[in-house]
């Protein structure tokens, strides 16, 4: 039985300066780690000037986390640790499992337009915050966008859409990540486990998140849904673009300072002495 989720709240991103000095919106972040479990921070990054972003995300460490990058405009440098450099271009994906630790930069590059793109955090259980750091480099021309009945399209980063598999497969959450443009008083539908957390944040345009159809979300802005099992999304009188993502919540204690997340105090002292001693990077010295 199809059990529709309802919208239990919707909130606007928060301009938020990160990094060495890069202008941002946060979507969410520290004190919604309850409400979004296995899901830690969102970030909305896009700019028409380049000394809102330039400075970008020098060296830093993580631990306990994965973060995806998803770029929809300009170009960002990236190397880590593990040897991996590159560059993410529009549509592009970099997912990111630093478990036990990897260290890494991710540094805009300057462009005549657009420079846009999110960073997702997602956790690790306490069993899996250990696990040896691998990187996952997804170009544009690999992510499969599936048209759908009903007037939309999915671009498909991890998880099935009527048959088609995303190219990010096999993470310890279960998650889904989509990509979805529903065109002018069009629908979109999709089926979402039951017990999973899930949510949209509205990229462009204007759309209603529930059957009711009672509140019109605007960009920017977070839809977080209830229980159930499938969600429903119908454009205004514009196309609406938004990021649907789902994933299977943790239900375990959380300990965050700055990039590392871990499940105690204790263990959050540690990663960061040994960041200060130079341990840190344990699993790639064995």
């Amino acid at each position: 039985m199809d059990e529709q989720r309802k919208v239990l709240k919707t909130w606007k991103s928060r301009p938020t300066l990160e990094g060495a000095g890069v202008h941002l919106k946060r979507a969410f972040g520290f004190y919604e780690v309850k409400e979004l479990d296995p899901f830690l921070l969102l970030d909305d990054f896009h700019s028409t000037n380049p000394s809102d972003y330039e400075a970008g995300f020098p060296w830093h460490p993580h631990r306990g986390i994965e973060t995806v990058t998803y770029m929809i405009g300009g170009k960002v440098k990236h190397k880590d640790s593990l040897g991996n450099s590159g560059v993410i271009g529009p549509g592009d994906v970099q997912w990111m499992t630093a478990g036990s630790g990897i260290i890494h930069e991710e540094m805009p590059q300057r462009t005549k337009g657009m420079l846009a793109g999110f960073q997702l955090w997602a956790n690790l259980p306490a069993s899996d915050k250990m696990m040896p750091p691998r990187y996952r480099g997804v170009e544009s021309a690999d992510i499969p966008e599936v048209p759908l009945d009903g007037g939309a399209r999915v671009k498909l980063i991890c998880g099935k859409v009527n048959g088609t598999v995303g190219p990010v497969k096999e993470i310890v959450t279960d998650p889904e990540y989509l990509d979805v443009t529903v065109s002018s008083k069009a629908q979109f539908s999709h089926a979402i486990k039951k017990g999973y957390t899930a949510f949209a944040y509205v990229i462009e345009g204007k759309g209603y998140f529930d059957r009711e159809a009672t509140r019109l979300v605007e960009p920017e802005s977070i839809v977080l849904f209830g229980d159930g099992t499938s969600v429903a999304v119908r454009s205004s009188g514009q196309v609406v673009r938004f990021l649907l993502i789902s994933g299977k919540p943790l239900r375990e204690p959380v300990a965050w300072r700055g990039p590392i997340v871990m499940n105690t105090e204790e263990e959050l002292e540690l990663a960061f002495e040994e960041y200060r001693i130079g341990t840190f990077l344990q699993q790639q010295h064995r």
